[in-house]
């Protein structure tokens, strides 16, 4: 008797009993779910939502394993043990000594990201008697990679609980959700835990206590560099481009994200609409803060200079405005369904996104503000879009009636 076999006896044994969501979630991770269309529809297609959900996940694998090479990376080169002069293909970068570091401090946030969110997930499935939700497989994955690497893991867990929770569950669960359920467990983070989420420190992992040094050494990300109007100590652009620089686990790469942005364009699972217009909004704004510092309406001993006169473009390296544009505001249950609501929905999270960097120099990076402000007001701008086309074909047809 086949593995197959043996798992569909068992979910005849397990039908209607209360523990068969569990056991349904299980077997329809590898095989089929349990109710599949077969006629009637008007689109047929091969994916299901677990399969979008792994499309998106496999977009964010190589951001994960970048992530955990540049924390070891970042830990040595901020003890002064590697020279940072070999670049992104360099060989004191790709080393098995910072991938360890690296998985020993991310790991355990995937883990606990996982493990805690799946289990509320299946708690609530078997409560409530319907089928576990695939929606927590691409949440379980960006969690990790947006809070900071020393974040305490029952601090994960709570926020993780509260985002399940309140970001989605209450709602009715995956895709009743108003909220980013991912970008909910950042806020919440923010706002119970500001002194662990200020976003302008990188926790870098250390082991010289014996010469009497700190077990840990804080250092500055570049969005805190510019936020207190410091040098950037020799980083350049490239290094911005390639992710050889510190900064949260995922977003540092946006090599890496633009590849991850190509392949989600390419399967049709993330928005070229929304990815661009949030790009094009960020530059207006970052250009907007370039024209008050060239005209001299700022000087250099305000607090915001630092960052308004970032160059207009280099906003798009630096933080994580790209990998909120990928992978948080192309959400396709909380952002704008429509065409024209997608360009005018991208552009506001992009411009909004600058501002709050620039005036709120104690928290230089407000994407995850910015998105989650823009899903609140997805469905208003909808409903006027579709108003709009209502009232133009209204019109239209009192043309031709006339």
């Amino acid at each position: 008797m086949g593995l197959k076999q043996k798992l569909h006896n068992l979910k005849e044994k397990y039908k209607g009993k209360k523990m068969a969501p569990a056991f349904n979630a299980l077997h329809t991770f590898l095989y089929l779910p349990n109710e599949t269309t077969h006629n009637g529809t008007h689109v047929k297609a091969a994916d299901d939502l677990k399969r979008t959900m792994n499309t998106v996940i496999i977009a964010l694998i190589p951001c994960l394993i970048f992530g955990m090479f540049n924390a070891g990376y970042q830990h040595y080169l901020a003890q002064g043990l590697i020279d940072s002069a070999d670049g992104f293909l360099g060989a004191s970068f790709w080393t098995l000594d910072n991938f360890l570091v690296g998985v020993w401090q991310v790991l355990p946030l995937v883990i606990v990201s996982y493990g805690v969110g799946l289990a509320v997930e299946f708690l609530f499935a078997v409560i409530k008697g319907h089928e576990v939700e695939e929606g927590y497989l691409v949440t379980g994955m960006l969690v990790p990679l947006i809070v900071p690497v020393d974040i305490p893991l029952w601090m994960l867990a709570v926020a993780v609980v509260f985002g399940v929770v309140i970001g989605k569950e209450v709602f009715g669960g995956t895709g009743m959700n108003i909220l980013n359920p991912a970008l909910t467990i950042r806020a919440f983070l923010f706002f119970a835990y500001p002194t662990w989420m200020s976003g302008d420190k990188v926790w870098v992992h250390g082991a010289t206590a014996a010469a009497g040094t700190p077990d840990a050494y804080s250092g500055e990300t570049i969005l805190g560099a510019y936020a207190q109007n410091s040098s950037l100590a020799g980083i350049d652009y490239w290094d911005m481009f390639w992710g050889l620089i510190p900064g949260s686990v995922g977003e540092t790469s946006k090599f890496l994200i633009v590849i991850g942005a190509l392949f989600l364009i390419f399967t049709k699972v993330g928005s070229w609409r929304i990815i661009l217009s949030t790009l094009i909004g960020a530059l207006a704004m970052g250009l907007i803060f370039n024209g008050v510092v060239d005209a001299g309406w700022i000087g250099e001993s305000s607090k915001f200079y630092g960052l308004m006169s970032v160059p207009f473009w280099q906003h798009l390296i630096i933080g994580s405005i790209l990998f909120g544009a990928v992978y948080m505001a192309t959400d396709p249950v909380t952002a704008s369904q429509t065409n024209k609501g997608k360009w005018i929905y991208g552009f506001l999270i992009g411009f909004i996104s600058i501002m709050i960097r620039v005036f709120n120099p104690a928290y230089p990076e407000g994407v995850f503000l910015a998105i989650l402000l823009m899903n609140v007001f997805a469905p208003t701008i909808d409903h006027y879009v579709v108003q709009a086309n209502v009232k133009r074909r209204m019109k239209r047809v009192k043309v031709k009636t006339a």
